[in-house]
């Protein structure tokens, strides 16, 4: 599967103003958008890295748009930490299988 990664990612920026951190990488649809880091330390990061696959993931799994409504709903009721595809991006970061089939592409 190809993913593309983007840096210094406007939308990225936004998002890391609004959780109120200094870097962040948010994925929409098959591209990550990173902020304040490199490509290669997103990398070298492999939790962080399996965490944004697995939100990849979630998104062809649902449909972009259906996917957007669920995860905005999801955070509504339970809270950004506490949304169910938070949570399962937070389990996917001990899985050793879930890059397997990714190629990262600028």
């Amino acid at each position: 599967m190809k993913c593309y990664v983007k840096e210094n990612s406007f939308v990225a920026r936004l998002a890391a103003a609004k959780l109120k951190t200094s870097s962040v990488a948010i994925v929409i649809g098959k591209t990550i958008y990173l902020h304040n880091v490199s490509k290669d330390k997103f990398v070298d990061n492999v939790p962080w890295l399996r965490h944004e696959v697995a939100h990849i993931k979630q998104f062809m799994q649902h449909g972009y748009l259906p996917f957007i409504i669920k995860y905005l709903w999801e955070s509504l009721k339970h809270g950004y930490s506490n949304n169910k595809f938070e949570l399962e991006a937070r389990a996917a970061e001990k899985d050793q299988g879930i890059c397997m089939d990714v190629e990262l592409v600028s």
